[in-house]
């Protein structure tokens, strides 16, 4: 059940990323394919490093410290290297002001669409502990929309 929610979680992440990267691509001259391809990368690179965390983390717990090593060690350089190097590529960092823009945006998708849905149809589904915690994770974005809101104004003044 652990492993869902953190999949739904990526999945939103992602879903966010290609946002800010579709809006980057019609800022840039990178041919189109190109970009999507940048895209996909990312968004494995940013997967994997969080799927190897959670396998280094569950290695520990079973005090199998040699895998988890390589399981960090490896996400790191997916987050850290790959990661990295792809995102100034495609021009995902801004200025503060537009970064927290692009963080309000993605912060109010998550609260008022994205996590409402999934909410919604995994109580369909009958899968309420998913329905509770997709829930929770929506008012928790929430909080940060409105955290970064409240920055940007300060940024303003």
């Amino acid at each position: 059940m652990k492993i869902r929610l953190v999949f739904a979680i990526l999945i939103a992440a992602v879903t966010l990323l290609t946002v800010k990267l579709i809006t980057a691509e019609s800022e840039k001259t990178m041919n189109e394919q190109t970009m999507k391809n940048l895209s996909t990368a990312m968004h494995g690179e940013a997967f994997a490093y969080a799927k190897y965390s959670l396998f280094a983390e569950h290695a520990r717990q079973n005090g199998n410290t040699k895998l988890a090593d390589l399981f960090e060690s490896t996400a790191k350089t997916e987050r850290f290297e790959h990661f990295s190097e792809e995102e100034k590529l495609a021009g995902l960092v801004g200025t503060d002001s537009d970064n927290l823009k692009d963080a309000i945006m993605g912060e109010s998708y998550e609260t008022e669409t994205m996590y409402r849905e999934f909410a919604q149809q995994a109580k369909q589904a009958g899968d309420l502990e998913v329905a509770k915690r997709f829930e929770e994770i929506r008012l928790e974005e929430a909080k940060h929309r409105d955290a970064f809101n409240a920055a940007l104004s300060d940024l303003k003044k």
